[in-house]
């Protein structure tokens, strides 16, 4: 019995990784393809979209 337990154990611990990688793999092939310019700002969430480098105004609740 002990030994069905540790070859359960190693198929799960084998098969896990394999099952995570399968889950995520349709995220990494849908990717956005962007020149440098529009990830950048992608990234930056802090700069304004009218294509200027002006810092995008924080509306934080205060009046």
């Amino acid at each position: 019995m002990a030994g069905g337990a540790e070859l359960l154990v190693l198929l799960f611990g084998l098969a896990a990784p394999l099952v995570l990688y399968w889950l995520v793999r349709p995220e990494h092939e849908d990717r956005e393809v962007m020149d440098r310019t529009a990830a950048e700002r992608a990234a930056r969430r802090d700069l304004s979209d009218e294509g200027d480098d002006r810092p995008r105004k924080r509306d934080r609740g205060r009046r």
